[in-house]
């Protein structure tokens, strides 16, 4: 297991406990060690999400009629 700065207690639902255990012991890790790769994986998709609306933060808005008629404009969707 890796070195570890940072102690909690979380409280699983006793299915989604279950599920960890076994998923745990079948990768030959501990449930720490998978509740820590899973909230990484979230944050990283939560900094991608991030990322992404802060680079689309600046783009003007536009209505809704006027998305409509962009979309069927490039024939992105049918009239």
């Amino acid at each position: 297991m890796s070195e570890l700065s940072k102690r909690t207690t979380v409280y699983f639902d006793s299915f989604v406990y279950e599920a960890l255990r076994t998923k745990a012991e079948y990768a030959h890790l501990s449930i720490s060690e998978l509740v820590d790769e899973a909230v990484r994986l979230l944050l990283s998709e939560y900094r991608e999400d991030l990322s992404a609306f802060l680079e689309r933060e600046k783009e003007p808005e536009i209505n809704y009629e006027a998305l409509l008629n962009d979309l069927k404009t490039h024939c992105k969707i049918c009239q």
